[in-house]
């Protein structure tokens, strides 16, 4: 049996997910498989859903999100 996925929302930052995970398109196609990762949730990336780092001095999270 293989561990449990993690999903951490970093405050101010990315959703870093931590295990392996399909990524599916709008269609319920698998567009790919990857294991730990961070996803944007700035909009700013240039390689969304990915996170590129773009956010370090720009993005700040609403109150709250980044404690869960």
């Amino acid at each position: 049996m293989s561990d449990p996925v993690q999903i951490r929302i970093k405050e101010n930052g990315s959703i870093r997910v931590k295990g392996t995970v399909e990524i599916i398109d709008g269609e319920g196609n698998v567009i790919e498989t990857k294991s730990d990762f961070s996803l944007c949730r700035c909009g700013l990336s240039k390689e969304k859903p990915f996170c590129d780092g773009s956010h370090k001095d720009v993005f700040k999270a609403p109150e709250g999100l980044g404690q869960i």
